[in-house]
Parts: C-alpha cells; sequence; structure tokens
C-alpha cells in the first residue's frame, strides 16, 4: 500500500480527520481527535499504528516488518514497514485494529457516533 492509500483508507472510518501538528513530515489520523496513525511523509516506508500491548508482543515476534515505534510507547505503538512482505489485507487489518483501540477510549457519547460494525475487532489477522 501506499501512503495515499493508506490515507483514503483512513479517512473513510467515522469521525476522523487529519493534520499535520508533528511538523510537515508527518501527517496523523485521528479519530475523535485522538491520534490512531501516523504516517511518514518524507521517508514514506512506515506506518505507525497502535495496538494491544500483548497483541503488539506476537506481532513484533512473527513479522520483521513489524517493530515498536520509535519516539513513541513502544507497549503500545508498532511502526509498520511498507517494504516487508505485509499484505495490502494485513495493513488494513492493523489500521482498523488501532481505530478501534482509540475510538474505545473515547467519551461515550462520541462512541456513540461511530457504528457498532466499525469497533468490531474480532477478525484479528495475522497470527
Amino acid at each position: 500500500m501506499d501512503i495515499e492509500s493508506i490515507r483514503e483508507y483512513c479517512l473513510s472510518f467515522p469521525l476522523t480527520s487529519e493534520d499535520m501538528a508533528f511538523g510537515e513530515d508527518y501527517l496523523l489520523l485521528r479519530v475523535g481527535g485522538k491520534i490512531f496513525v501516523c504516517l511518514g511523509l518524507v521517508r514514506d516506508d512506515y506506518v505507525v499504528v497502535k495496538c494491544d500491548p500483548d497483541y503488539a508482543i506476537e506481532l513484533r515476534d512473527r513479522y520483521p516488518e513489524i517493530r515498536p515505534a520509535w519516539h513513541w510507547n513502544k507497549r503500545y505503538w508498532n511502526e509498520l514497514s511498507m517494504h516487508g512482505s505485509l499484505s495490502d489485507s494485513m495493513v488494513k487489518a492493523l489500521i482498523h485494529h488501532s481505530y478501534v483501540q482509540v475510538a474505545g477510549n473515547l467519551t461515550r457519547s462520541v462512541r456513540k457516533q461511530i457504528p457498532a460494525y466499525m469497533l468490531d475487532d474480532t477478525g484479528r489477522i495475522g497470527l
């Protein structure tokens, strides 16, 4: 997947916005004002996503393209290399997982604006 495809996929989610609060080198995708994806624009070979801590460790152990995200809380944030063997469906699944992780911590009134099917994360792939 390229950066533009990832951006479009993220923007298709309810309550998603984008900004460049960290500077022109990074595009941040947010749900309800909270970051769920960071795209590196200068070095466009990685995507940072939030992950359940136990699942993050399992993914890192299994896929060399998934590692703790640099300058992010390594317990929760993974960096996905776009130059490895991760399939587009795997990248999309991890982006959706990140969205669910972040949206699940929003206030109830904001979560009610998100369709229930978007908050379903039972289809974890890769393990």
